[in-house]
């Protein structure tokens, strides 16, 4: 039986266009878009559709990363950033926003966002099809689409009041693309103390770049000005399972063993949580 077109994509569907004409729109038919030069998608039963084409894209999350993502964030320990996301978002935003989450995992911010704008819709980028499952679900007005973030988006030019990058890779020129003249570009990054009790006793654990603030500023500024910075710093406790999926939903679950991890000794009892959050405007 064909695949339903989701009601969250169908609402998003002008904004979606053809990956490999570039150009040309796309249309719903027997579970699959398709646009006019007959390139097909198919829409999965999980309620994404995958635009990806030719090479592998970059790799996003595994499916146990994405459980562990799952998981941590329905503890709504990151709340905070969530809140100051949806904050910056809101405060620039028609209430009748179009938000895309580029790198947007399970869509726990892109949600946020959209709580806040009542009369806004969300499209989520992501590679992985796992997180890509939670995404679709997330928020009866967010869809999900599998796209790789360092290539050109599937979208038209100019179709967002806002486009959100959290913990993900990005891509400035594109970025600048999709925005509309007036919108605004949210980034959130960790700083060097995000997570810094774990870094200092899980071997293993990826650690932060000290030169990456200024990578960051020196890629948006050919694109983007900053309007706002926004610090997010507080401390949590951690019990074991919320260590483990912390960890897990992170790259560094791919640099360590289960012996590091399940190391009871090893793990911090509390953790800081430190990002910095910035509303970019389009130059």
């Amino acid at each position: 039986m064909p695949v339903l077109l989701p009601p969250a994509l169908d609402l998003s569907l002008d904004l979606l266009r053809c990956p490999t004409c570039r150009t040309r729109a796309l249309s719903p038919d027997g579970g699959a878009l398709h646009c006019p030069s007959g390139h097909t998608f198919d829409i999965a039963r999980h309620g994404y559709v995958s635009l990806l084409t030719g090479a592998r894209a970059t790799s996003g999350d595994d499916a146990a990363m994405a459980r562990a993502r799952d998981r941590f964030l329905s503890t709504d320990t990151y709340a905070p950033i969530r809140e100051a996301v949806a904050r910056l978002a809101a405060d620039s935003a028609p209430e009748r926003a179009t938000v895309v989450d580029v790198g947007c995992g399970t869509g726990y911010y892109l949600a946020g966002v959209l709580d806040r704008l009542p009369g806004a819709r969300g499209l989520g980028l992501d590679t992985s099809v796992r997180a890509l499952r939670s995404a679709a679900r997330a928020h009866e007005r967010a869809a999900a689409v599998a796209w790789d973030v360092f290539r050109p988006f599937p979208l038209a030019d100019g179709v967002a009041e806002v486009v959100l990058d959290v913990f993900a890779p990005r891509n400035p020129a594109e970025f600048r693309r999709v925005l509309r003249p007036t919108g605004r570009l949210i980034v959130v990054r960790p700083t060097a103390r995000h997570l810094a009790e774990l870094r200092g006793r899980v071997p293993g654990t990826v650690t932060i770049d000290p030169a990456k603030e200024h990578r960051l500023h020196r890629a948006m500024d050919p694109y983007f000005e900053a309007a706002v910075t926004e610090q997010v710093e507080y401390t949590v406790p951690l019990t074991g399972r919320k260590i483990l999926d912390l960890v897990g939903m992170t790259p560094s679950a791919r640099h360590l063993s289960g012996a590091d991890l399940n190391d009871a000794d090893a793990r911090p009892d509390h953790v800081t949580v430190s990002v910095l959050a910035t509303a970019y405007r389009p130059r």
